[in-house]
């Protein structure tokens, strides 16, 4: 693995910040976080972010295929040409943002569910998340870097601020392991932050199923969308179009006291919210399409 620093300055190329480019530049640490993901032969991966490389290729070498999702056109070229140099032929390099690509589609063209790995730019990490929550069928587990916060804040338990909308989410259909914490000096350039590797692997059947998944992530969102208010006022007149009355009476129904805020709440108690919405089929509530938004 040739040293970002070098690498970067030898082309010309320089990091952008507004693409939360921090490149990994230890190759130990990258293979440790390679070891723990369990890849194997038998493997599919999907990795967010490639880079410079740092990750593709040692999951390159003990996987049967790397998807490797780059946006920057810059860095491609400087990706093809390490992949050249440690002679890895099994990485589809795809020229495109993340939000864009339709994991579904590449799980099925393969016949199989994939593994993710990636270090996450801050700024999108949300709605990566979302989209594998979403496609989460298609997916075996997804080991990831995030900054230290928002690692912290996604693996949150209930009762506290650090727990939230994505924490809900990803508890619903999702363990979620710390694995690896990395300190800021092994990327280049340095963050101000260190990183967190996390493990999400994606449940067959959630532990608490909902009877109507896109209420129940509507609920969720609709939750946490005012946070410092009681339940009973961030949900009234929400997306959920529930006035203050429906949203005390069913409320009650989930015995769930409406005073109480969102970050209280458990995943077991948001659905059983949720179901409890979904059975009284409150006239003014309409829940269409199945995607996570």
């Amino acid at each position: 693995m040739t040293s970002p620093y070098i690498l970067l300055k030898n082309s010309k190329v320089y990091p952008k910040k507004q693409l939360g480019q921090n490149f990994l530049a230890d190759p130990s640490t990258a293979a440790t976080i390679i070891s723990r993901s369990n890849i194997s032969s038998d493997d599919v991966v999907l990795e967010i972010g490639a880079g410079l490389g740092a990750l593709t290729i040692p999951s390159a070498g003990i996987s049967k295929k790397v998807y490797a999702i780059e946006k920057d056109r810059h860095i491609i070229p400087l990706l093809e040409k390490e992949l050249a140099l440690n002679g890895i032929e099994n990485v589809i390099i795809i020229k495109d943002n993340i939000l864009n690509i339709d994991i579904n589609a590449l799980a099925e063209k393969e016949g199989v569910k994939m593994t993710v790995i990636g270090n996450l730019p801050y700024n999108i990490s949300s709605q990566i998340l979302i989209r594998l929550i979403a496609a989460r069928n298609n997916i075996n587990s997804a080991v990831l870097m995030f900054q230290k916060e928002l690692g912290q804040r996604i693996a949150a338990g209930p009762g506290g601020k650090q727990y939230g909308r994505v924490s809900v989410m990803l508890q619903y259909c999702a363990d979620i392991k710390p694995l690896y914490r990395i300190k800021a000096r092994m990327f280049y350039p340095m963050p101000k932050v260190d990183s967190e590797v996390l493990e999400i692997c994606f449940h067959d059947t959630p532990r608490y199923p909902a009877k109507d998944e896109a209420l129940f992530f509507k609920v969720v969102k609709s939750a946490f969308g005012k946070r410092r208010k009681t339940l009973r006022n961030s949900l009234a007149g929400s997306e959920l179009d529930m006035d203050t009355e429906k949203v005390i009476h069913v409320l009650k129904k989930a015995e769930i006291n409406p005073v109480r805020r969102a970050e209280t709440l458990s995943v077991e108690e948001f659905v059983r919210l949720s179901n409890c919405i979904k059975s009284e089929t409150i006239q003014g509530i309409h829940v269409t399409g199945k995607q996570v938004n």
